[in-house]
């Protein structure tokens, strides 16, 4: 598995990333333990040897079960977590209501003194001394850049992470935080049919050597081509309200992808490969975070750079992507 530095950090990224936001269980509808850890497991097995995860991913659920999966393999593997959305107090700018186990207000609180907190109780969740990348899940724009970067350069100082990123960030936003601290990276939703950050975010990190890691290239599932406009989502699955999961949009998406199987059966490859292939192929992409459930989907993620797209290839998925339209 290839991997790619991030910015001039020491950190490097295997070009896939295992992301465990789905086996925290909440807002996906739960998850099997057992088979979670199997999966990452797999995963460092087939040179997927990045992790990300984050501690409101089932609020320390997530980042325990990778503690556990990679016990006694901490030096084959980069960890990545993240900071700054609480759960546990009602402090910083409110973001939105978990109605999942009993439910919870989460809060983006950034500030330098709860970051540190959060990084101890990071540290003994993951079960290590030390995190790879530690990344600002969303901007708290209740307390100023230049404190949550603060925290970065605090810990960096003391060994408790190697490098810092940011998630959800602009390139404003990004720009102000590398005044204070080296960012690495930065953490970003991107997909076939979520191509947003095309027009200024990925330019600008290509211009100054800022890693980008994509998020949610399947389009949480959608990509794979297994969803009709049936399905029904278990209790708890926030997918259900997603606009990308509503019947017409899958029958839309299903359709581009029905016209892309050929292509894919060529490479002798899944849909899913041939998205994840596509994706890292993209300019400025450093990373995909990919998640998987078991470890069959880990094996199947991992097949996904087993070949080799061509220009012709990639021209004639960007056709179909540019002609989809969704509601």
């Amino acid at each position: 598995m290839q991997t790619r530095q991030l910015g001039s950090s020491p950190v490097r990224a295997s070009v896939i990333t295992f992301g465990a936001w789905a086996i925290g269980g909440a807002m996906w509808g739960g998850t099997d333990e057992r088979k979670a850890i199997e999966a990452i497991r797999a995963s460092i097995d087939l040179g997927i040897t990045s992790i990300d995860t984050a501690p409101v991913y089932g609020f320390g659920k997530s980042e325990e079960l990778v503690g556990r999966a990679v016990a006694g393999r901490r030096d084959e593997v980069q960890i990545f977590t993240k900071f700054g959305l609480r759960g546990d107090i009602a402090e910083g700018e409110y973001f939105f209501h978990l109605n999942e186990d009993g439910g919870a207000d989460v809060y983006r609180n950034a500030r330098k003194e709860r970051i540190i907190e959060e990084c101890e109780r990071s540290l003994k969740c993951l079960n290590t001394d030390r995190i790879d990348l530690y990344q600002c899940h969303w901007r708290d724009h209740t307390t100023p850049v230049e404190e949550t970067i603060e925290a970065l350069v605090e810990l960096h100082k003391a060994g408790k992470i190697l490098a810092g990123g940011v998630s959800n960030f602009t390139a404003e936003e990004i720009d102000a935080c590398r005044k204070v601290f080296p960012v690495a990276s930065l953490q970003p939703p991107y997909s076939m049919v979520f191509r947003g950050i095309e027009a200024d975010i990925l330019p600008y990190c290509r211009t100054n050597n800022v890693g980008v890691i994509v998020y949610s290239p399947m389009q949480r599932g959608l990509l794979t081509g297994k969803f009709s406009p049936e399905h029904t989502f278990a209790e708890g699955d926030s997918r259900a309200g997603d606009r990308f999961f509503q019947p017409e949009n899958i029958r839309r998406v299903n359709r581009m992808l029905d016209e892309m199987r050929p292509l894919a059966a060529e490479h002798k490859a899944t849909l899913a490969q041939l998205v994840i292939n596509w994706t890292v192929r993209q300019p400025g992409v450093t990373a995909a975070l990919v998640g998987a459930r078991d470890a069959a989907q880990a094996r199947e993620n991992a097949g996904a750079l087993a070949f080799t797209l061509s220009d012709a290839d990639l021209g004639a998925i960007d056709s179909l992507i540019n002609h989809l339209v969704l509601e």
